[in-house]
């Protein structure tokens, strides 16, 4: 059987090869193997020249971390702690919003989560520090990743990924303030109550979490986004 065919948007950020600094599309490679561990074969998407033939022969798409989303798509001025990538964020909600209405299957990943939040109408909080009191979702010394369980809705896809609870990872400032009502919570931080997942009930796979499994040994989300990829593949007798 062929793999099924999963998108990954990429960052665009200064990097460096060997002595030169440059401009470049780049993506941590461990989403990459998380995709072809789950049995999918990921291919990347850079936020260039934006178009929606970028889905032609996709079976699912993810949408990666990075930056924040700028602040003006929802209506607000921007926090002196906001790093924004506009052209991304142009790049993604386009691509989202025509997989979300092809029905493919979609995952975001932290500023993938925030991505779909804004995407659906609704915001952001831009530096959870002043909301929550602590950096506990990024942390500043010690750990890369701050390590917390989230708590999950029955009778959610989260739910049934991963079923009542997980413990996770999160490197993140900002976070969910208000949602609409065509994308439901159902997932949250039980110390803060911070959302943590959210999801489109009325799609077959539209789910974001809040934290890195990419960077996690449990690959279940991975190993459900390619399933959901795999059904859409024709049956060949």
């Amino acid at each position: 059987m062929t793999r099924p065919v999963v998108g990954l948007t990429t960052y665009a950020e200064a990097a460096r090869f060997g002595p030169h600094d440059t401009f470049a599309a780049v993506l941590p490679l461990s989403y990459v193997r998380a995709v072809h561990a789950a049995g999918g074969r990921a291919v990347l998407i850079t936020p260039d020249a934006p178009d929606v033939d970028a889905l032609d022969g996709l079976d699912a798409i993810m949408f990666t971390g990075g930056a924040d989303v700028d602040p003006a798509r929802y209506g607000e001025p921007a926090h002196p702690a906001t790093y924004v990538r506009p052209e991304r964020d142009a790049a993604e909600l386009l691509l989202m919003r025509a997989a979300v209405d092809a029905d493919l299957p979609v995952l975001g990943v932290c500023r993938g989560m925030q991505v779909m939040t804004v995407l659906y109408g609704g915001a952001l909080h831009q530096h959870l520090p002043e909301v929550l009191g602590a950096d506990t979702h990024r942390p500043v010394n010690g750990p890369t990743f701050a390590e917390h369980p989230v708590r999950l809705a029955a009778g959610s896809l989260a739910h049934r990924i991963l079923g009542e609870s997980a413990t996770v990872n999160s490197f993140h400032h900002q976070g969910v303030k208000d949602l609409p009502e065509r994308l439901r919570a159902t997932g949250w931080c039980p110390d803060d109550g911070l959302v943590e997942a959210v999801e489109d009930p009325e799609r077959t796979f539209v789910l974001g979490v809040q934290w890195h499994p990419e960077e996690l040994s449990d690959s279940r989300l991975f190993d459900a986004l390619v399933a959901a990829a795999r059904s859409r593949q024709p049956v060949h007798h």
